[in-house]
């Protein structure tokens, strides 16, 4: 690889790649130490081809969801099974990986703004600005979804389609326009513990000694030409297991218990 060899978003791979083992290497003890990181299914990450790939996922934390898909990813493709023990696999990285971020998160900060340049594709959230709801919709900027698309053609993306860390909201319509656009093969993944090991950006750990869950799921079957985009969100909301029907199996009085216990936590952090 040349020294100066550059990804379609102008980043230098040779810079890109040691940004990715400094901070692989300064946070795997968060996923494999202080924390465990029970893994399922990174047999299929192993048979995904090496472009064109969209890994959907519930979202729990700003960034610690996107590193842990760092080291499942190159993990798996190392050859380790449903682990991540000894950091080796972080020598030779997969360059070509990608995530969608808000552009006001990335640029949140001088650590936000490195980070961005291990593979961040930064939008502009239409529904939301400084942290809160808008009422009036903003225009969807088409450069958003045209780096979407050359990130795809060029490898790996891995997008929360909620836009939210927060649960069983609604899955994005523009998801499901990406999908229907450009057909990805496209990969479940659903984690849990991470809202309850780290702050909410994920940068600070808040608790030590939590298993942590990452659950890699069978691409999904979609119908790219007949399916409409109704039926690609809800497909998209079964998968990530956030659908509204999710909440129906869990009792009332034990949702606003896990809640209640959720909040007592985060205060004696």
């Amino acid at each position: 690889m040349g020294l100066f060899k550059r990804n379609p978003f102008g980043h230098i791979l040779f810079l890109k790649k040691w940004l990715i083992r400094i901070f692989g290497a300064i946070t795997h003890r968060r996923y494999h130490g202080f924390n465990e990181l029970h893994i399922d299914g990174s047999e299929i990450i192993k048979n995904l081809p090496d472009a064109n790939v969209l890994f959907i996922s519930n979202h729990q934390t700003y960034f610690a969801d996107v590193v842990a898909m760092f080291h499942v990813f190159n993990a798996s493709l190392s050859g380790r099974e449903d682990n991540i023990k000894n950091i080796g696999y972080l020598w030779q990285p997969k360059l070509n990986i990608y995530y969608v971020a808000a552009s006001e998160t990335m640029k949140a900060g001088l650590l936000p703004r490195i980070l961005a340049y291990v593979g961040a594709i930064t939008v502009e959230r239409t529904w939301r600005s400084g942290g809160k709801d808008v009422t009036e919709k903003r225009e969807v900027n088409p450069n958003d979804t045209e780096n979407i698309g050359i990130a795809l053609k060029d490898g790996w993306v891995i997008t929360f389609p909620q836009g939210t860390t927060k649960s069983f909201k609604p899955v994005r319509k523009g998801t499901a326009h990406i999908i229907k656009q450009h057909k990805p093969v496209v990969v479940p993944i659903v984690i849990d513990g991470f809202r309850r090991s780290f702050d909410k950006k994920g940068l600070r750990m808040k608790k030590k000694g939590i298993l942590q869950s990452f659950i890699i799921k069978e691409p999904l079957e979609i119908d790219y030409e007949n399916d409409s985009i109704e039926q690609i969100v809800e497909k998209v909301e079964y998968a990530i297991e956030q659908h509204p029907s999710f909440l129906k199996v869990i009792p009332a009085e034990e949702i606003q218990a896990h809640e209640e216990l959720n909040k007592l936590r985060e205060w004696k952090a």
